[in-house]
């Protein structure tokens, strides 16, 4: 039989996303296919390219804003703010672990490769541009962050405002070598999470499906869309009523650096054709003017 003359080929990422997502429609997740991330993360997210030598990083979403400030070196140096895939991989990793254990000690594991295959990283590949260079620098970064999520709170007919302080880990300890990432150590690495910050992320986690993350985690618009996505379903499934985000609200709350609205709708239109694919119980509405979640949308993953 002739194939269609207008029928495309799909690439072998564009089909990995088809085969997940029919996998995804067909079977319901397993505890091992469940993942985390904290609730004000998935309202405000980290940069997705390197902002350069700034102080701080902040975006707001509502009435939550999320603030980072970079780390410093030993010799007072900026070490840069935690941007791209894999401090979402990182945290979405993090807050699932803490959950899990109920300590803000996170074992790595005793090698570096180990650790890369859990959280979907390729330790294989060499090269300045590899997983296993970027992920050392970005968890660097990512561990040396402080944040503030700063919000508010009523009670009685009072409103106030309520700013949250912590550093994200206390200490961290790595006895594995990068250039030998497959060599075992006779010492676990892990990382300890400051407490404030432990008990924050996991107060109340957005729960995902981590076969959808896995096939879309080069992106990270595609990851903050897809997490935002599934908690906008949630909420509009409980309330029985749409939940609408305009441009410019998520201009304000995604770590894009996109100037036009314009730019980014066209961005986030793009990156839905993977979203759709992966996560088949979303219904989005025909509102013009922004993102609009319908209210028979089902949660990525059914709440706990």
């Amino acid at each position: 039989m002739r194939k269609a003359a207008n029928c495309i080929p799909l690439t072998l990422k564009q089909r990995q996303i088809v085969d997940v997502g029919t996998a995804i429609a067909q079977d319901k997740p397993t505890d091992q296919d469940k993942a985390f991330l904290a609730r004000q993360l998935v309202q405000t997210t980290l940069p997705h390219s390197d902002p350069g030598d700034v102080p701080v990083w902040s975006r707001t979403n509502g009435n939550l804003t999320l603030t980072i400030q970079q780390g410093y070196s030993k010799d007072g140096k900026g070490i840069g703010h935690p941007y791209g895939t894999i401090p979402r991989l990182l945290l979405y990793w993090m807050t699932t672990e803490a959950l899990r254990t109920e300590s803000p000690r996170l074992e790595l594991g005793r090698h570096l490769a180990g650790f890369m295959e859990e959280i979907g990283l390729d330790p294989a590949r060499g090269g300045p541009r590899s997983d296993r260079v970027r992920l050392e620098q970005q968890m660097r970064r990512l561990f040396a962050a402080r944040v503030s999520f700063e919000g508010t709170v009523e009670k009685d007919g009072e409103t106030a405002e309520v700013t949250e302080y912590m550093p994200i880990a206390r200490r961290t300890v790595y006895w594995w070598s990068s250039k030998q990432p497959g060599q075992s150590t006779l010492w676990e690495s892990y990382v300890e999470l400051d407490q404030e910050f432990f008990e924050s992320i996991t107060a109340n986690p957005i729960p995902v499906d981590l076969r959808a993350l896995r096939a879309i985690k080069r992106s990270p618009l595609a990851l903050d869309i897809y997490s935002l996505l599934t908690y906008q379903a949630f909420r509009a499934s409980r309330a029985g009523r749409s939940r609408f985000m305009t441009w410019p609200q998520l201009q304000k709350a995604l770590g894009t650096s996109y100037a036009e609205t314009s730019n980014l709708r066209k961005a986030i239109n793009d990156t839905l054709r993977k979203i759709k694919a992966v996560y088949p119980g979303l219904k989005l509405g025909t509102r013009e003017g922004g993102l609009e979640v319908l209210p028979d949308s089902l949660p990525a993953v059914a709440a706990r």
